[in-house]
């Protein structure tokens, strides 16, 4: 999908009274974390309904997985199609923020269901600092376990998307934090020493104006995700560190993975990418 570009312009007229003690953490534009745990996420993107253009040829529903951890997602389904490939998809928001109901990802899946002809769930996992990881992890594997038991019991309910799926074409898929949810569901299903904490050199390029990802909201999001007293170096966040789970002794299932050129984490993807590929040859 498209990178998202903030003007913190924007949220100048966001900012409210508050009763919640100290500001802590902030990422402007996006959220504020104060002292006594309140957090605020602020509406710079919009939720939207379920609804599509007619042109697209898609139907889109929105489907409760879990009540209990209010998992959710949004389904999408070519119209008049049959024998579809699944996709799951975790959109991203460094663990912290997004939605499945944000504008940009409602259009971006439905249009990728209706030209590369998939069914698409768009998976509303739970956000961190008040769900630290890996509740994002375990919401993304917990999906995957309640479509297989849906396709295998033939729910009714939804049978609407099910009927259209061919099983054998699963894929896993995310940007950027959801990327990071698809790989590590993908090694809770499968049974390199490098420092985190090391600053790039795409992390010290300087990035565009607006850029929505600089290098001190990618530390943020990181200390309000991971859990509480976690470096840059706990396997969650740098999966080539030590203690992280060895990519040459786990099936890896193919995997495609787009880097943008003026990304902050680019180097780590490539590196990332590099371990993988060598792993599988191997």
């Amino acid at each position: 999908m498209a990178a998202l570009s903030l003007d913190p312009r924007l949220s100048l007229n966001a900012r409210k009274h508050h009763h919640h003690g100290a500001l802590v953490e902030e990422i402007e534009g996006l959220i504020r974390v104060y002292k006594d745990g309140h957090v605020e996420r602020l509406p710079i993107i919009p939720n939207v309904p379920c609804s599509i253009p007619s042109e697209l040829r898609v139907t889109s529903r929105d489907i409760v997985l879990d009540r209990s951890t209010n998992l959710w997602a949004r389904v999408y389904v070519p119209q008049g199609q049959r024998n579809l490939p699944l996709l799951v998809y975790f959109h991203g928001g460094g663990f912290c923020v997004g939605s499945a109901a944000w504008n940009c990802y409602h259009d971006f899946i439905s249009n990728l269901a209706s030209k590369a002809g998939c069914v698409v769930m768009s998976v509303n996992y739970r956000l961190a600092p008040e769900n630290r990881l890996p509740a994002a992890y375990e919401d993304g594997y917990n999906t995957v376990m309640w479509v297989k038991e849906q396709a295998t019991n033939g729910s009714r309910e939804h049978s609407w998307w099910l009927s259209c799926c061919n099983f054998l074409g699963f894929f896993l898929a995310g940007d950027s934090a959801g990327a990071n949810i698809a790989h590590n569901v993908v090694l809770r299903f499968g049974t390199a020493d490098q420092q985190g904490e090391a600053r790039t050199a795409s992390e010290k390029a300087p990035q565009p104006y607006g850029s929505a990802l600089t290098l001190s909201a990618a530390d943020t999001y990181w200390r309000l995700s991971l859990p509480m007293g976690s470096t840059r170096e706990h396997p969650w966040c740098n999966p080539l560190a030590k203690g992280a789970a060895k990519l040459n002794s786990i099936e890896l299932p193919a995997t495609m993975v787009f880097v943008s050129d003026m990304d902050i984490l680019m180097d780590r993807n490539k590196e990332f990418c590099s371990t993988m590929a060598n792993a599988v040859r191997r």
